[in-house]
């Protein structure tokens, strides 16, 4: 059975879809067979950093939750997306499969509008999980509290905080945190970005660790490169030297470490 990793935000901008999209691929990289998913259907954005666009995307996590489609049908093979783009060469022999939200505007409308049965995650998520054999399953959530976050929050085997040092941040993480423990979410850790240069990432993961009573395990310093990459590919990979990439890996074996117990590879699939 596969592990779930939901990573959220209390709110939007914190970088999210960036490092669910990079968790994934690092997972991906060391041989696990990954799923990655973009619940977040009122703003979705992690297909970007796949190179997917509205185009090569004939269909969505929407398709499936309206009845239009399975939720195999929007299971993307990243190998088979990337094809022969060179600057994605590094997927080429990965086992990951990326589910995307649909970008078009009247898609997104209805959502507003109609909403959608939540339920059907829950279904699509197992169903995922059995037929692909599944080793993980990254869910890349909605910011801020609503019935799918809860959802996803509820069923996981890990919950990562993203927040800012910010104290909207600071204050909407709190409510999250709350959340998770009256779920009894096991394996709660928080994880900074954004954090400018001049603070101490030591001290400041300490000093949040002290106030929310929950693990820090890594602080992503705000990057210029980052930045100029404009989410245009999977920076950890494309550029693995990075201090940012390498803070990247720090929560990718966080992740293996406790759900799996060993950072090493996994078996030759």
């Amino acid at each position: 059975m596969a592990n779930i990793v939901s990573i959220h935000s209390f709110r939007g901008g914190t970088g999210k879809s960036n490092l669910s999209a990079n968790v994934a691929v690092q997972l991906a990289l060391k041989g696990y067979r990954v799923g990655v998913i973009d619940t977040d259907i009122q703003s979705p954005g992690l297909h970007v950093l796949f190179g997917m666009t509205d185009a090569t995307m004939q269909k969505s996590l929407n398709d499936y939750l309206w009845g239009r489609a399975t939720i195999h049908d929007a299971a993307y093979p990243v190998n088979q997306v990337v094809g022969a783009d060179s600057e994605r060469a590094f997927l080429r022999d990965v086992k990951l499969w990326l589910i995307p939200s649909s970008i078009r505007t009247s898609e997104i409308a209805r959502v507003l509008r109609e909403g959608y049965d939540v339920n059907l995650l829950n279904d699509g998520f197992n169903d995922l999980i059995s037929t692909l054999e599944l080793d993980f399953l990254v869910i890349d959530t909605h910011p801020g509290m609503n019935e799918e976050t809860l959802l996803s929050v509820a069923i996981s085997n890990m919950l990562i905080i993203l927040l800012r040092p910010d104290q909207q941040d600071f204050q909407g993480s709190a409510v999250t945190l709350d959340v998770a423990r009256k779920l009894d979410v096991p394996n709660v850790r928080l994880v900074l970005n954004k954090v400018p240069t001049r603070f101490d990432s030591e001290t400041l993961k300490k000093d949040v660790a002290a106030t929310y009573n929950a693990p820090v395990i890594a602080a992503l310093m705000l990057s210029e490169d980052v930045a100029a990459a404009g989410s245009n590919n999977i920076f950890s990979a494309v550029y693995p030297d990075h201090e940012w990439s390498k803070t990247i890996r720090v929560i990718t074996d966080e992740i293996v470490t406790t759900l799996v117990g060993t950072q090493g590879e996994a078996a030759p699939l």
